[in-house]
Formats: structure tokens, sequence, C-alpha cells
């Protein structure tokens, strides 16, 4: 009961921590069924995705890749000269994408279809109670966790001292410096890496793991190596700086081997981290030092009673189209609708490098792991009709992942030239088990890269 000038709870059916993709898609839909909906969000409504994530980095991308297209003209088609210009980037992502960091439209949004917005910080203070802005509201169907991610920034010495980037001042950056070192080769890291140096800057990408792209299959990180040092992108992996210092305009990262790398700017890439402890998950039972939140099929959060968490915070990964599945399987379980099961097993994801690489379900590694019987088939783009056909530009490979006594893919890898719109087939096989006989009787468009996937399925062996 309320006290004092203590004001009382305000009562509620749902309240939606954090609007972004996983978010909005939770507190529209509940709204838009009537249910009584409260949205907070601390920064922009639509979250890293439309602002400082998939959206601008693509629109630089597309621009980077038509540099790249220019740059394969001799040989093939004559001869052209371009120069790079940052500007016209700058500007349609302001324009375009992100509309100067204004989120006015998507809190329109969410209010017209019956939600009430919150612009604060909200912390969770009971098992139905929320407080923000020194307002209390309780949630009588339940509470959403979707507060998603931030930059994860490694306790390097010295780099916390330094006006190092993270993706959002890159996306945000009006002029590009001359010189940049990356720190971290996943996919936010060699998106980025690729985009400036096709703008002219001169390029370092350090990575600890091994390769690019440590969480696919090898050849992908191997391959996009050799493409990096044809674009004069140097790549040092197997190494975790040591040290960062900040001086006269540059920034130098010392290496475990002795070696300096020097540059204009510093991106630090190493992935993303969440905040579970501010939000205040410990008043619901939960460990506070968790790094994500243990969920069910239905997104219901692990040992408490009307907890959801939807999005990265739920730690199934960080993709925009998982955040917006998980959304709805999250309003269809408030509303008591019959609910979809995910199917994690068949998740993709592609990374919008050039090639790109998008991958589903298991690596070979990750298979064998499991103790599934395993046979591999791989194709090279460049020896597919399609592949040849294309010429300059065609490096990429499709590799297959069979589970030998089922006798269907548990995964599959697509490198090339729109490597991640061949994925689709390979992610549908994938996720609907579909029999590798049944893959093997298709027809094929000729000549297409997806056709490529014929050529695959035929280097399996025992399958």
């Amino acid at each position: 009961m309320a006290t004092g000038t203590e004001a009382p709870a305000q009562n509620v059916d749902v309240v939606v921590i954090g609007l972004g993709p996983a978010g909005e898609t939770v507190a529209g839909t509940l709204a838009e069924a009537g249910l009584a909906v409260v949205g907070i969000e601390s920064t922009l409504v639509g979250g890293e995705c439309p602002y400082w994530g998939c959206v601008p980095s693509k629109m630089m991308i597309r621009a980077a890749n038509l540099l790249a297209e220019s740059r394969r003209v001799d040989g093939l088609a004559g001869s052209a000269t371009t120069r790079p210009d940052w500007g016209p980037v700058a500007q349609r992502i302001r324009d375009q994408a992100t509309d100067n960091w204004d989120d006015t439209v998507a809190v329109d949004r969410f209010v017209g279809k019956g939600g009430v917005f919150v612009r604060g910080r909200a912390q969770i203070s009971g098992p139905d109670t929320v407080e923000v802005n020194g307002d209390t509201y309780r949630a009588s169907q339940g509470i959403v966790v979707a507060t998603g991610t931030l930059a994860a920034v490694p306790p390097i010495p010295g780099l916390a001292d330094t006006p190092f980037w993270t993706n959002h001042d890159v996306i945000e950056a009006k002029e590009l410096p001359e010189s940049l070192v990356v720190i971290g080769g996943g996919a936010i890291g060699v998106e980025l890496a690729q985009v400036m140096a096709r703008f002219g800057a001169e390029v370092t990408v350090i990575e600890g793991e091994d390769r690019l792209l440590n969480r696919n299959e090898p050849e992908a990180g191997d391959l996009l190596a050799e493409v990096f040092a044809a674009e004069g992108i140097v790549v040092h992996t197997g190494q975790h700086a040591a040290a960062v210092s900040y001086e006269d305009g540059r920034f130098t990262v010392s290496m475990p081997d002795g070696a300096d790398i020097s540059g204009e700017r510093l991106l630090v890439a190493t992935g993303r981290r969440t905040f579970l402890k501010e939000l205040g998950i410990a008043n619901v039972g939960l460990d506070e030092n968790l790094h994500f939140l243990d969920v069910d099929g239905r997104q219901r959060v692990v040992g408490t009673e009307r907890l959801w968490a939807v999005g990265d915070i739920a730690g199934d990964g960080m993709f925009t189209h998982l955040a917006t599945r998980q959304g709805m399987v999250a309003a269809d379980d408030i509303l008591g609708n019959d609910i979809e099961p995910l199917n994690l097993d068949a998740l993709s994801a592609v990374t919008f490098s050039d090639p790109e690489v998008g991958a589903v379900g298991m690596t070979e590694a990750e298979a064998r792991a499991a103790g599934i019987n395993v046979t591999t088939g791989f194709k090279i783009v460049g020896h597919t009709a399609r592949g040849w056909l294309h010429g300059t530009g065609n490096e990429g490979f499709i590799k297959l992942v069979a589970d030998v006594d089922a006798g269907v893919l548990v995964g599959a890898t697509s490198v090339g030239p729109h490597g991640g719109e061949v994925l689709g087939l390979l992610s549908l096989a994938v996720h609907a088990k579909v029999p590798i006989a049944t893959l093997r009787s298709m027809i094929y468009a000729y000549p297409t890269f997806h056709k490529g996937i014929e050529d695959a399925l035929n280097e399996l062996s025992q399958a």
C-alpha cells in the first residue's frame, strides 16, 4: 500500500521494458488486442537495428559494394573510374534509415495501436511491478523484458581512457578517417572494416581467435581473410590486443608479439553485453549476475511466474529476425493463443561482407561434437556454371553438413555473391528436415547461384 507522498501504483495488464524489434512486436500486438500495455524505452523506439545496426549498416555496405563492382569493370565490360564520396552515404542514413535519430514515427505507431509510451530507464521492483521516472506500474498479466544489448568493451589496458569508436560512431560519422584499426573480427567488425576500406581508409583488423568469423565454418573465415588481403585490409588473428594508447590524434594498439598497430580511429567490435543487474532482476529472485535470461518454449523466464524475455536478452542469438519471432511467441502466450514453437536448430544468419556469408544450423564441428554421423558436401562457387560466368568477384563456396543416419541436412553455409539469398533453400531444408533424396530430385534452374546447391549435394557421400 502506498504511504506518505508515495504515488499509488498504476494498474495495467502488461509492461514491456525495451522497445527494440522484439519489444515493439510484443507491445504492439498486445495493445492491438485490447490489453492495457505500457511500453518503456530509454533510448529510441525501434532499438539498435534501424538506427545503428542492420538498416544503416546495409546502406553503407550497398554503397561500398557498388564501388567494388565498378572496380571489376576492367576486363569484363570496358573500363571505369570511380571516386569514393562518403557524403551521400551519410546523408542517406540520416534521411532514410534514422530520420536523424528521431523515433517520433515509431512512438506514434505504438501509441496509435493503443499503447502507453514512457521514455525512461525502468527497473523491476517486484514480481509484478516496474518503476520508471518515479512512477510504479503494476502488471496484472506480466512483464516482458526486451532490453537488448550494448556494445561490449573489453578490459584492455588504456582503452577506456581513449575516444574509441563503437558501431554507433561509425554509423553516425559524417567524415571517414584516413586509417582505422578494428578490434574484433566478428560480423560487425568485418562488415564495417570492408566498408571503410572500400571508401579509401587504411584498415587493420585484430581478432583474438585464430580466424575471422570464428563462429562460422573455418573455410568462411579463411576465405574472407584472403579477400581482405587482396583488398589491402591487414588482418591479425590469434592475438588479443595487449594495450591501447591515444596521443596526438592517433591510436596505438600494442600486440603481445611486440608489434604496434596505429590508426587515426579505433573501432571496438568485440561483441555485445547485457545489463540485467541494473534492470533489477534480483527483485524477482533471479541471479543479478546473469548474462542472459533462461527461457522456455513460450519465452517465459525459467523460475518466474509472469516474466517473459525476448530478443538479445533471451540468449538464443542476437538477430532481428529471431527477436521478432520471439516477440510473436511471447504475445501469443500472453493472449492464450496456440504457439508455434521456434526451431532454433534451423536458426539462420548472414554476415553481409563481400562475399556474403550465410549459415544455418550446425557447423561440421558442432555436428560431430553432438555425436552425429556426419558427411559433408563442398562446392566452390567459381567452379559452378553461374560462378564461372560471373567472373571476377565470384569468391565463395557452398558447404553442406548432413546426418548420414537420418538422411537430412543439419547445417549449411553459403558464401559468395548473394550468399544470403542462396541460403533460403538451405534454411528450408534444415528447418523442415527435407530428405536429401528429395533435394537431389529437385530440378534446379540453370544457370543460377542456387544451382550450386545441387553441385554440393552431388559431393555428399554416404547420404
